[in-house]
Formats: structure tokens, C-alpha cells, sequence
């Protein structure tokens, strides 16, 4: 399955990076280069507690696990993946989108994130937790000319760029 940015939303985070896209499912087993990836005669819900359970040892590794969709747009080398409940896809850049920075212009703590309001946007976005000391720009993606995603923490006002999502 080829997933672009207009699906981000039918992955579940975290992803995991996958050796390559030569994956086949037999038997409740999912196989990567005839090697176990994920056992899906296992109880669990996701990929990782139906690992646990497996009596199989040889699975393939599960590294460059990926929380947020920002991280796997950023990513330039991996395609192939799968996402927390066990679907393989490969993510395919297909678009050009507008990279611009704005001054950061408050920071609302929250309980579990923070809110992040900038200059010139008119709705916050929510964040994991707040910039470091010192980052006083933000890099925003935008799709069409509306701000999109948070990219990245700046010192200072970047040029503005463009990168393939």
C-alpha cells in the first residue's frame, strides 16, 4: 500500500522502518524477505505487544521508530514501513509544499502539551512540549497557502524554502 501525505491519517504512530517493500502475509504471518515481521495469530492490538507473545524468536528488527508525521515527512532515505497496528506501506513523496517561518508569539503550558500561537496564523498548534530556550521561530508547511504543519524551531527567521511532502 502507497501512502501520501493526503492519507497521514489512516497510519497509526509510531511507524517503524522496514529492511525493504518485499512483504507477503500467509497464514496470520506477515513476512519481510521470508523473514517474520508480525504474527497476527497473536491476541494484541498492536504490532509490538503481538511480537511479545509470538513463540517465533528469528523476527525481523524494528528500528527508526517514527512518532509523529512531521518526523516521517522529514525522513529522506526510508520508504517502506509499518505503522503500530501492523499495516506495511510505503510513503511517497508526491507534492511541493511551501516551507515559512513565523515569529513564535506565546506559549500556553497545558497538562499533557503546549499550545504555540505564532504571528500572522490565526489557530494554535498543539505541541508535544514547548521549544527550547532561545527558538523563537517556527517553520510551518503549508498546503495551498494555508499553514499546515509545524516543521521545525528556528533562532532566527529562516529564508523561506520549499520541501517535498
Amino acid at each position: 500500500m502507497v501512502i501520501t501525505w493526503k492519507k497521514l491519517g489512516s497510519i497509526e504512530f509510531p511507524i517503524f522502518a522496514l529492511p525493504s517493500s518485499n512483504w507477503e502475509e500467509q497464514d496470520g504471518l506477515l513476512f519481510i524477505d521470508n523473514r517474520v515481521v508480525d504474527d497476527r495469530n497473536m491476541p494484541g492490538k498492536t504490532i509490538g505487544m503481538r511480537r511479545l507473545q509470538t513463540p517465533i524468536k528469528d523476527l525481523v528488527p524494528l528500528r527508526g521508530s517514527i512518532a509523529a508525521p512531521v518526523s516521517l515527512i522529514r525522513q529522506t532515505r526510508i520508504k517502506t514501513f509499518i505503522d503500530n497496528v501492523g499495516t506495511p506501506f510505503i510513503y511517497e513523496k508526491t507534492t511541493s509544499s511551501s516551507l515559512k517561518y513565523y515569529k513564535i508569539r506565546k506559549i500556553e503550558r497545558k497538562d499533557i502539551a503546549s499550545v504555540l500561537w505564532l504571528k500572522g496564523v490565526s489557530f494554535p498548534f498543539k505541541v508535544p512540549r514547548p521549544p527550547n530556550e532561545g527558538f523563537t521561530w517556527a517553520g510551518v508547511l503549508h498546503l495551498k497557502d494555508i499553514p499546515w504543519l509545524l516543521y521545525e524551531y528556528s533562532e532566527t527567521a529562516k529564508s523561506d524554502t520549499r520541501r517535498k511532502v
